[in-house]
């Protein structure tokens, strides 16, 4: 039987609205049409319109856009949509890049640009949200419908009478594809579009010709049905077989363990991981990409596992376990830290998002993962050898060294303020470089939400990506931890999170260069221009809204800066500027960075 997006049982609207779900969960649709007529005036029957109405439904109430010629038309009308925002961005990567972060709070996200020339340059952040299973609906607007099949060559192409293009290059990095330049297929095709995006959990591409977003069409004089999404279903042979065999697999076992990896964001299986945690009382850890998904005050929580750089005394536990369960992991290089993870495949097992696979075989198919957890629950005898192990070996970190408060402030010193900033109304963002280190270890508090893009691993990704995660949950106060270089790839968009009045508070680490890339390999290209970046910030802001800076050197200043940060200007903007010597890493990149550097200039093998 289908089921409604609406009846996903996240939020209870009580008015009509759209709520907002946990994170990493689909938005709450209408399940009726409006209580008013359900005829739409001709002046609104029009295909930009019944787009607008359909990203509403789905939880879509913020658009990133830039206005190109192509698209002004179709942003009129989703302008015209009472519920729906448009949020104008200074370029097309930081539009895709907050539809990223949208998308990681509401479950789905949306961009608008132009022809080719917007369609390319959004397409990095495209393939990003392609990479981290993000539904995210990327919406071009198109040329006139009547220069399709000529001959004639028009602006924003590459000076080809051939309009693909653009196509072309999103094929690769969606999972589904409309181009739109006639009005009768137009209903059909952004239905399915947004459908897939949803079932599938990856970006997808709509084009719409220029001059059909204001055309009144009798197919849109009414309010869309409700998106109806047929459930997946596990193959329930399949399942009982996997659950026996993984039931016999870890009931044998003296101390095995439990892992939790990104994947379980796309498989909504974090309830169920957690059912599992607690009823078999194994030592529960994630996978670096996974921070923030599994909670970590549960009882059994032993940290993140990462390999070498693993947080204290956590890889220790996981890689002497003799039986360990991944749920939904990716091993790449950098989540295995240079392919050197110690772990054996009979010992392991695997789970994706709809396959089991135990030890060296047997594997399941048909299963979704959540179906598995739950089952397992069930059937798992209860073992906390392995958390036991870790109580007993376990050191509390010790705090940094006390330095004079005058002195040259410190990264381990800034990141335990930054540990004491967090509660259940704050989230964290990490950019790529040693923030990712760094903000692993802070101990997240329950409810606080965490994000990163380890996957991509895009420099610049958190820019856009804290503009558009706190537009999507304003009751949240975003703490973003941004590398100087980091931050001069995609700067501007500041501009867009003090339109917007977003409190966020931004800590720009500057440190005078790339320093995730001088660990791997140092040259003279790591080295950046130095900016006075609290001087850049007010320059954009310009007295218009509100927004605080704060540059930092010691201890003293960042103190007082938090401070006020929290108090006197709790509703602005904040930028804190912490200026650390350019060699001052966590021991962690130091380390990763010299594996990942010796699985990059492995020689090539003997033909």
């Amino acid at each position: 039987m289908d089921t409604v997006i609406g009846s996903i049982d996240t939020c209870n609207p009580t008015t009509g609205d759209i709520c907002r779900p946990p994170n990493g969960t689909v938005s709450t649709v209408q399940t009726s049409p409006p209580a008013h007529s359900t005829t739409i005036s001709p002046c609104d029957a029009t295909l930009g319109r019944y787009l607008a109405r359909r990203l509403v439904e789905i939880g879509v109430t913020d658009v990133f856009s830039v206005p190109g010629d192509f698209n002004l038309t179709l942003l009129d009308h989703l302008i015209a949509e009472p519920s729906l925002k448009l949020i104008g961005c200074c370029n097309e990567l930081n539009a895709g890049y907050a539809a990223d972060g949208y998308a990681r709070s509401r479950g789905v996200g949306a961009c608008v640009v132009t022809f080719t020339v917007g369609g390319l340059s959004v397409l990095n952040a495209i393939a990003g949200a392609y990479s981290e299973n993000l539904p995210l609906i990327c919406i071009v607007g198109g040329p006139n419908s009547n220069d399709y099949g000529t001959s004639r060559i028009l602006h924003h192409t590459i000076g080809l009478p051939d309009f693909t293009q653009e196509l072309r290059c999103f094929q690769a990095v969606t999972c589904y594809q409309a181009v739109i330049n006639n009005l009768e297929e137009a209903h059909e095709l952004i239905d399915t579009a947004i459908s897939t995006a949803l079932k599938e959990s990856k970006p997808v591409y709509i084009s719409i010709s220029c001059n059909l977003p204001a055309i009144p069409m009798p197919t849109f004089s009414r309010h869309p049905v409700p998106f109806s999404l047929a459930p997946k279903v596990s193959n329930l042979m399949g399942l009982d077989a996997a659950v026996e065999a993984a039931a016999e697999f870890l009931n044998k076992a003296v101390k095995p363990v439990l892992v939790g990896g990104p994947k379980m964001r796309v498989a909504k299986a974090a309830d169920a991981f957690v059912e599992l945690a607690d009823a078999s009382g194994y030592g529960v850890a994630v996978m670096p990409s996974a921070k923030g998904q599994v909670p970590e005050h549960h009882k059994h929580f032993i940290g993140t596992y990462w390999g070498a750089v693993s947080t204290a005394f956590c890889a220790e536990i996981v890689e002497s376990a003799d039986a360990y369960l991944f749920a939904g992991p990716i091993f790449n290089d950098y989540s295995s830290v240079g392919y050197s993870l110690l772990l054996k495949k009979e010992k392991a097992i695997i789970l994706q998002p709809d396959r089991v696979t135990i030890g060296n075989g047997p594997a399941f198919g048909c299963v979704l993962m959540k179906d598995f957890l739950s089952g397992l629950a069930k059937r798992i005898k209860h073992n906390n050898t392995a958390y036991e192990n870790y109580h007993r070996i376990f050191v509390p970190e010790g705090k940094p060294l006390r330095e004079n408060p005058k002195e040259p402030l410190r990264v381990n010193v800034l990141f335990q303020h930054i540990q004491n900033l967090l509660s259940s109304e704050t989230a964290v963002l990490a950019e790529t470089g040693d923030s990712w280190f760094n903000c692993q270890k802070l101990k997240l508090p329950e409810g606080c939400g965490y994000e990163f893009q380890m996957q991509y691993g895009s420099i610049g990704w958190s820019v856009g990506a804290t503009l558009g995660y706190a537009q999507a949950i304003p009751n949240k106060r975003v703490i973003a931890c941004i590398g100087d270089g980091s931050f001069q790839v995609t700067a501007q968009d500041v501009s867009t999170m003090i339109r917007c009045g977003q409190k966020t508070i931004i800590f720009l680490i500057n440190n005078g260069g790339y320093t995730i890339e001088v660990e791997i390999h140092d040259g003279p290209y790591n080295v950046i221009k130095n900016w006075n970046y609290t001087a850049f910030v007010e320059a954009i802001h310009n007295g218009e809204g509100k927004c605080w800076t704060a540059k930092v050197r010691c201890e003293d200043e960042l103190v007082k800066a938090i401070s006020t940060a929290t108090n006197e200007e709790k509703e602005s903007f904040c930028f804190i500027e912490v200026i650390v010597h350019k060699d001052d890493t966590s021991k962690e990149l130091l380390e990763w960075g010299s594996r990942v550097s010796a699985a990059n200039s492995r020689p090539p093998n003997p033909q």
